[in-house]
């Protein structure tokens, strides 16, 4: 509960300062059990109304400033995400899922229009000047991958003066995030990757960690008056790094095992010998500094950031009291302790290399992790290749309070769910948790299936989702390349109503995606018969052709090839190499 506590302070420090300033970052580091690292980057970049409606760009990024005003986006929220958050050893979701996506893209916004055949134009603008932008598939959202949720997503800015908004939603669960992702990412920074906290951002260590995810969120935010008003861009990275696999140097990413005399082995075994070692648990903390779990040095504050006073704290650490944190630099910092001295931020010097040292450390105690308030998982069961089921496992740990979830579920439309079908269940009562159902049934080849649920779980109870589905047969021309592997389908969104956050960003859980089998026919097949066709058709072809023009005569009838035949002309040629050969 005290580092939930501290994240919240420090949450709400971070706010109120970049309310305060045009631009402003943040690191917040966090160990993590199993020798891992969570590493969270906070951008914040505001441009007040007028200049953006004016196209006065200071820190707001004008190429991603022209996109929105083109499609009239009034709110947008993007994700690129890699990995799966595991959530039984490592606690409560960064940020509360807030800032997390599904696995690939994910893109929601708010556009403004008349009508929605013109929002699903402006849509469709946004999609592709985006991709553009980012090197990804956003052009592939269409409107089979389109959805319009009504409860799950809420509009984090203030919207006095837009009207006729419209939500749109889609996602891309078979995109793979890369480093070309991440370059165009840190192009939007002012700093650019150059300084500051983004200096450590490194595309080898960014996608090998075990998870990772990207966000870029605008809104609109209003104080007292219109005059007051400004549009704030975040920009957010949240990594869980190995510590072991993060130290290793990149000429020599292989692991060796060192020579025996150089292993500490635990001599307590009854096999411990000179040849044979079992590894000795130490119970410590593994020593690192941020050069090397990042493969790159923090190269000093941004000169951009708007730093007022000592309070302004770009790096933070969310360690235990006793563990011991030095700091390499040879510029002028400052440090600072939150929340009963679990929480240590500095402020980093400019101009200069800024690096933490954590050597190695025998820890007592360490910090509690703050559980999530539910545990979601959703598989697909069944065989064949004509139907199918799904089955979403919800768990609710707290033995005191009720927890109520909005479940939303966007199928493509080769996936039609049967919604007589659709069974929850709750293992500790007879009566049915969903109090409010939304569905949109999927149009061949036109849009995907919706399907939206509010739903109320009891304390320590577990919710059953299940419903059965049929598998569509596609035209040939509709598989993918791989289309053996099978069809990613996106992940579910969880929207959690209460116990509320506190802030309007909501709390959110995203499942697992699936891997959808369809029934494949065998495209070694057209290869095949056109191979067999062919050779058929060449043999066939040749004789009769041959039978067709060629002349047969009898052996008397051929003409003379010369005097004496063919042996008088062999004779010829041999005599006249000979004197060739008699010449030389």
């Amino acid at each position: 509960m005290l580092s939930s506590l501290c994240l919240v302070l420090l949450n709400a420090l971070v706010i109120s300062v970049a309310a305060g300033s045009d631009y402003h970052e943040q690191l917040l580091l966090r160990p993590l059990p199993q020798n891992t690292l969570l590493a969270s980057f906070n951008f914040r970049s505001n441009e007040s109304a007028a200049a953006f409606e004016q196209q006065n760009f200071r820190y707001f990024p004008r190429s991603f400033g022209q996109i929105l005003q083109h499609a009239h986006a009034k709110e947008l929220h993007l994700r690129f995400n890699v990995g799966r958050w595991d959530a039984e050893n490592w606690g409560q979701r960064p940020r509360n899922g807030a800032r997390e996506g599904g696995t690939g893209v994910e893109l929601w916004a708010w556009v403004e229009a008349d009508t929605e055949d013109e929002a699903f134009a402006r849509w469709l603008t946004l999609t592709n000047a985006l991709s553009g932008l980012f090197c990804a598939s956003l052009n592939f959202i269409d409107a089979t991958k389109t959805i319009r949720p009504v409860m799950t997503f809420a509009p984090e800015g203030q919207h006095a003066n837009s009207s006729n908004l419209h939500l749109l939603h889609g996602t891309l669960p078979h995109e793979v995030v890369c480093t070309e992702n991440l370059t165009p990412f840190l192009k939007l920074l002012p700093c650019k990757g150059k300084a500051g906290i983004s200096s450590l951002l490194d595309g080898h260590k960014l996608f090998d960690a075990s998870f990772q995810t990207m966000a870029i969120d605008v809104r609109p935010i209003c104080g007292q008056g219109d005059a007051s008003c400004f549009l704030e861009m975040e920009q957010t990275v949240d990594m869980v790094l190995d510590i072991a696999r993060s130290k290793r140097p990149r000429d020599n990413p292989i692991p060796r095992p060192l020579p025996i005399d150089q292993l500490e082995c635990d001599t307590s075994k009854l096999y411990n010998a000179h040849d044979t070692c079992y590894p000795l648990n130490k119970g410590t903390d593994p020593a690192w500094t941020l050069e090397e779990v990042f493969g790159k040095p923090l190269r000093g504050a941004c000169p951009l950031t708007e730093q007022s006073g000592d309070e302004v704290n770009t790096v933070c650490i969310n360690t235990p009291p006793e563990r011991t944190v030095e700091v390499r630099t040879t510029g002028q910092f400052a440090e600072s302790k939150l929340a009963s001295d679990t929480v240590r931020c500095y402020k980093l010097p400019t101009g200069a290399h800024f690096d933490l040292v954590l050597p190695e450390q025998k820890m007592s105690t360490g910090l509690v992790r703050p559980d999530p308030q539910i545990f979601a998982a959703r598989s697909i069961n069944g065989h064949g290749q004509e139907r199918g089921s799904t089955q979403s496992i919800i768990r609710n740990p707290s033995t005191t309070e009720a927890v109520e979830i909005v479940y939303l579920e966007s199928l493509p439309w080769f996936m039609k769910p049967y919604l007589h079908t659709l069974r929850a269940r709750v293992d500790t009562t007879y009566e049915s948790p969903i109090k409010e159902t939304y569905y949109r049934p999927a149009v061949d080849r036109k849009r995907g299936t919706h399907l939206e649920l509010r739903m109320v779980i009891p304390p320590s109870s577990t919710l059953t989702l299940t419903y059965d589905f049929e598998k569509a047969i596609l035209r040939y021309t509709e598989y993918p390349p791989d289309a053996n592997r099978g069809f990613d389908v996106a992940p579910a969104v969880i929207r959690i109503l209460s116990p509320q956050s506190g802030d309007n960003r909501g709390v959110y859980v995203r499942t697992t995606s699936l891997l959808l089998p369809l029934p494949t026919p065998d495209f070694s097949m057209p290869y095949n018969v056109i191979i067999l066709t062919s050779t058929v058709m060449a043999l066939g072809f040749g004789n009769i052709f041959n039978l067709l023009v060629r002349r047969f005569v009898g052996i008397d009838e051929a003409p003379a090839l010369g005097a004496g035949g063919l042996k008088g002309m062999l004779l010829s040629k041999i005599t006249r190499l000979r004197g060739l050969l008699g010449k030389a």
